[in-house]
């Protein structure tokens, strides 16, 4: 249980409430109800229950009167709440932009196409830095004054670069991470200590395909359909759980180069997708899934 965002003020008269506990009768009635008593306004209600897991799942928009000057008894009464009826919730000010940091290698796609939707006011985050292993893309960040890491992983000592990486990402203090066709493994420790605040964007429809050229392995094995995957990264190689997926048709006509530019397109979609269900709270973890609400 907690408030997300630290700022989170009596001020706030729209405030978004997520829930994930154990099924039970009465639920929705129960926070409804003490929503209710503080003359809040429910503007869109998400629930799921998962059966065979016996676990239920909430996302509430809620908007408050202008006068609302009770936010430290409403969440002390949710905590209380909470107690009884186990629940993981957070409160999170939704107008409060995120503060994402953008890595990536040699290709520009994705960061593009995010940093396209940022500057149009498509996307509501802050971007305190881009860090790549390579210079390809400096003058892109430089172009939006955006800081430019130049990191790079030598194979003969990855550990202390991973260290150097770790010690910029956290000074920074990122809300979410994000993989924008980022071309290195993350090591254990960096996943460890950002569960379900790391994204990627793998140019594969997972679980086939996982590694280097997959383009190339479905040419080779004369596939209909290509894709591409967002998931959070945790210390399994493209084994997080999924947020988002599609697929583009391809027949025996199509070239690698054209897999691969339909690819391009594929992958930037499915990354922008998934990266707006994260930052507008709708997606649960649970165990090796997700619950997205969308």
């Amino acid at each position: 249980m907690k408030v997300t965002n630290n700022r989170l003020t009596n001020a706030n008269t729209a405030i978004r409430l997520t829930i994930a506990c154990p099924d039970r009768v009465g639920l929705v009635a129960t926070i409804g109800q003490l929503i209710a008593n503080y003359q809040g306004n429910i503007i869109e209600a998400n629930h799921h229950i998962d059966r065979a897991a016996g676990w239920f799942f909430m996302r509430h928009d809620i908007c408050f009167s202008r006068q609302f000057t009770a936010l430290d008894q409403f969440t002390s009464e949710l905590n209380h709440i909470s107690h009884a009826l186990q629940l993981n919730w957070q409160l999170i000010q939704p107008t409060q932009p995120k503060r994402v940091i953008l890595m990536v290698s040699r290709q520009s796609h994705c960061l593009e196409d995010i940093l396209y939707r940022w500057r149009s006011k498509e996307i509501n985050i802050e971007i305190p830095c881009i860090i790549s292993n390579h210079q390809d893309l400096a003058e892109s960040a430089k172009w939006h004054n955006i800081p430019y890491y130049h990191l790079p992983i030598p194979k003969n000592n990855k550990p202390a670069a991973f260290k150097e990486l770790a010690t910029i990402i956290n000074q920074h203090t990122p809300d979410l991470i994000v993989l924008a066709r980022y071309m290195q493994i993350l090591p254990t420790f960096l996943c460890q200590q950002y569960p379900g605040r790391i994204i990627n964007i793998h140019h594969s429809f997972l679980p086939a395909f996982a590694g280097a050229k997959p383009y190339h392995q479905a040419f080779e094995r004369g596939v209909k359909l290509i894709g591409a995957t967002c998931h959070y990264v945790n210390d399994q190689l493209d084994a997080g759980p999924i947020i988002e997926q599609d697929i583009a048709r391809v027949n025996h006509c199509h070239s690698v180069f054209d897999m691969v530019r339909l690819g391009r397109d594929v992958e930037k979609n499915v990354l922008a997708r998934g990266l707006r269900l994260h930052l507008e709270d709708r997606v649960f973890i649970h165990n090796d899934k997700t619950i997205v609400f969308n």
